[in-house]
């Protein structure tokens, strides 16, 4: 066992694994449903980038008896009695998330990635002020300005790509957007760019046009914050990150400045302006999961889930599969489909036949609609923690150019493949 993995702990005497349930519930239709997705998450190897799989602390603390306080407001600053507690819960989660972040300020009530980006929003733009992010087929989230989002109807939305060859931001197009739209707000960041994002640059621009500048690294924050990444402090106004996806914690999001006046608004708007009462269940596992980010084993295992992303891009790319920007600087990459008569969707659905969870997603330039796309993204975060090694890729790869090169063909000895390397490494 990897010295980064989440193993069985000690309690009270007896070993626990993390991932199994030690009460019996009396909603036996439930119950069921739970075991039998505990079973698919122990059976399958899951390569969608935005999952994990968090420790038994962080899963204590998620369905703890803290679910039971209501605490609006903010720690000394509540509409309710009784939160002596909870608010030394929320105060600590701040100051762990202040301490990895190297940020003087720290909001860590949002419910989600998507909802921290809704309260610098609300922080900083009225409606109809223009706002300039990634496009989505080039790798941007749907808050970041997409026509089916809020951001794409409230506001004069923006987009920026990718060069159609290099597939890396096109910064010469960013600044020439944001020189003809004067944005009041640029967003840098993506749900599926799996290079290098030069935050310096972006704030260049920012400068020279007089816009806030907003760092979505919801993906990459646990690169970051082990320096994997380039960090988005100084260079970032406002910095969010949702604490799931590579810093491993539970799902839900955080709001990060330096500037005391946002700090100020960002608050507001967080409550009373798009939330009521926080999760006190799960703020006090996000500052578990911060603790957690600030170890050494921490840094070692994000540095595993990077080298496990190059050498699955590498060992696909020798297959002869095409990949957005053609490989990788973080912890995932995507095939690019283009061209070709199999879709994103189709892949997806017949690598999940042979027990390989997979997410379709689009690519610069896609000419396939939403629904079935041209690509798939892959993540090596979740098989990381499990204990997957550099060694392993090359075996995955094999399994998904088995299956995508004979879609119709048996897939028994496939899932044997997949069933021996899931025992191999346990999800503890």
């Amino acid at each position: 066992m990897t010295q980064w993995q989440n193993t069985p702990q000690e309690h009270n005497g007896v070993m626990h694994n993390a991932y199994q349930t030690h009460h019996t519930m009396i909603d036996t239709h439930m119950a069921q449903y739970i075991a039998a997705e505990t079973k698919r998450q122990q059976d399958h190897i899951e390569l969608i980038a935005s999952e994990n799989f968090v420790s038994r602390d962080i899963l204590m603390a998620a369905g703890s008896i803290l679910t039971n306080k209501y605490a609006e407001g903010y720690p000394g600053k509540r509409y309710y009695g009784g939160c002596e507690h909870v608010d030394q819960v929320e105060q600590l989660a701040i100051e762990r998330a202040k301490s990895l972040f190297g940020c003087a300020f720290a909001n860590v009530q949002p419910h989600s990635g998507s909802q921290a980006n809704q309260a610098v929003f609300l922080a900083l733009l009225k409606p109809g002020d223009g706002i300039l992010g990634m496009s989505m087929d080039a790798g941007g989230h749907l808050t970041h300005g997409a026509p089916v989002s809020l951001t794409g109807k409230w506001f004069n939305s923006v987009s920026y790509g990718v060069n159609p060859s290099s597939h890396r931001v096109d910064m010469d197009q960013v600044r020439d957007l944001a020189k003809k739209h004067r944005p009041k707000l640029m967003i840098v960041g993506a749900s599926s760019y799996p290079r290098v994002l030069n935050f310096k640059e972006f704030r260049d621009i920012a400068d020279e046009v007089g816009a806030f500048l907003l760092a979505d690294v919801a993906h990459i924050s646990g690169l970051i914050v082990t320096g994997h990444h380039p960090h988005p402090f100084p260079y970032a106004h406002v910095v969010t990150s949702t604490t799931h996806k590579t810093l491993r914690g539970p799902r839900g999001g955080i709001v990060l400045t330096n500037d005391e006046d946002l700090a100020k608004k960002i608050n507001t708007a967080v409550f009373p302006g798009l939330q009521g009462g926080p999760l006190m269940h799960v703020i006090a596992a996000k500052g578990i999961a911060f603790q957690e980010a600030s170890t050494q084993a921490f840094s070692k295992y994000i540095g595993a889930v990077c080298d496990n992303a190059v050498a699955l891009a590498s060992a696909l790319s020798d297959l002869g599969y095409a990949l957005v920007s053609g490989g990788t600087d973080n912890h995932l990459l995507v095939m690019d489909f283009s061209g070709s008569d199999l879709s994103g969707q189709t892949a997806q659905h017949a690598l999940e036949s042979v027990r390989i969870t997979t997410n379709k997603n689009g690519v610069p330039s896609d000419q396939r609609s939403y629904v079935q796309t041209s690509g798939l993204r892959l993540g090596t975060p979740a098989i990381t923690t499990r204990g997957f090694m550099v060694s392993d890729m090359e075996i995955i790869a094999q399994c998904i150019h088995q299956r995508l090169g004979n879609l119709d063909g048996p897939v028994d000895d496939l899932v044997k493949q997949v069933e021996q390397l899931c025992q191999k490494y346990p999800l503890n």
